[in-house]
Parts: structure tokens; C-alpha cells; sequence
């Protein structure tokens, strides 16, 4: 997995292109498996891993952030597809609730109280600093053994400019702010986000 991204806001909606990609039931049923799969975790107990669709099945890259109290309390996912969508989301939201070291696990009493949002991202490809866009491409900047990544949604919470994106992914990996200027390998991505608030927003029910 890949260290974890600042996670998005729950006030956050879809911030790229792809939003329509996946229907209201896939959304329902991969941020229903995203809370199973942290509470079968805390119960001591398995839940099934196998998708219930071919495009589910799909080999993706994607990140599960958590919430409580709309406290960032966690976000890990995979950058490169590994695995299914499917199985990508109930691993990372469980790694996101008791493997982010930046906070203590996820309690009993804390889950029944968690939101969910999850980034499902596009293939990386190779992009000039020029063309990045705010809002629509996350940003993955690598050199010399570093790497740092942001999803599409950060620059739009801190109102970044594009300079700054990229400046604050290099500071992400470890580098110098003018890296992105002096060789580094700059890499983009979509991505469709959506969480729990959008569900609701949508009416769409658990």
C-alpha cells in the first residue's frame, strides 16, 4: 500500500471528470463493504472478498479515507491496481481504520460513527507541470527513491494554485518544492470520489 495521501473532505464531491462511471448501486455497495469489512475486523470475523460484478472485478487503484465526528481519522489505499476494485476497497478501509500510524486504531466505539469516502483512480500517466489541472488531476511526484502523492481533491480544500500543488506533492515525497522544476518524474491521475454524505445527499439507503 501506499503511505497514505491527506484524505479528502467529507464536504467534498466528485472531483474529476470520471463521476459518472459508477452507478448509485455500485457506489452503495462498495461504501457498504467499506464499513463491513472494518467492523467484520473488530468482530473477529470474514466477510466474502468476491465481487459481485465484472466491472467491480476490475483491477483498480483506489483510496479509502475515514472520518469521525468529520475528523480525518485515516486514509491508505493502493496507487497501482493490485487488485480488484473490490477487494482494493475492503482492504484499504480496513488498513485506513487500524493501519494509518499517523492515528491510533479504530475503536468499537468509534465505528458505528465513521464515514467513508473512497478515491477510485484512473491508470498514472506522464504529465508536463503546464498541463496539471486543479480539481481534476491528482498528482504522484517521484525522485531518487521518493515519492509523494495528493489526491485531486487537496488543492481545492486549501485553495492551492498549481505551483503550489505541485510544491506541496513534492514536499509530500520528501523533496525540495522546486523538485517537480529539477527532474523529478511527475505522474497524474483521476479520480471519482464519493462518500457516505453523497449517499445520503442521493437518497440513496444502506
Amino acid at each position: 500500500m501506499f503511505p497514505s495521501p491527506d484524505g479528502s473532505s467529507p464536504n467534498t464531491g466528485t472531483a474529476s471528470i470520471q463521476q459518472n462511471e459508477f452507478t448509485p448501486e455500485e457506489r452503495r455497495v462498495l461504501l457498504t463493504l467499506a464499513h463491513q469489512s472494518i467492523l467484520s475486523a473488530l468482530e473477529g470475523c470474514e466477510i466474502s472478498l468476491a465481487a459481485p460484478s465484472p466491472h467491480l472485478a476490475e483491477m483498480r487503484g483506489a483510496f479509502t479515507t475515514i472520518y469521525h465526528q468529520c475528523q480525518l481519522r485515516g486514509c491508505v489505499g493502493y496507487v497501482f491496481p493490485v487488485a480488484s476494485l473490490y477487494r482494493t476497497v475492503a482492504e484499504t478501509a480496513r488498513a485506513a481504520a487500524f493501519e494509518d500510524t499517523r492515528f491510533l486504531p479504530v475503536t468499537s466505539h468509534e465505528a458505528a460513527d465513521l464515514g467513508v469516502s473512497l478515491s477510485i483512480l484512473s491508470p498514472l500517466t506522464s504529465i508536463r507541470p503546464e498541463e496539471v489541472e486543479i480539481g481534476r488531476h491528482g498528482l504522484l511526484i517521484s525522485q531518487g527513491g521518493h515519492r509523494g502523492l495528493l489526491l485531486p481533491q487537496v488543492p481545492l480544500e486549501h485553495e492551492w494554485d498549481r505551483i503550489t500543488f505541485l510544491e506541496q506533492t513534492c514536499r509530500k515525497a520528501g523533496l525540495p518544492q522546486d523538485a517537480w522544476e529539477k527532474g523529478a518524474v511527475i505522474e497524474a491521475f483521476t479520480a471519482e470520489v464519493f462518500g457516505d454524505r453523497d449517499r445520503l445527499l442521493n437518497g440513496v439507503s444502506s
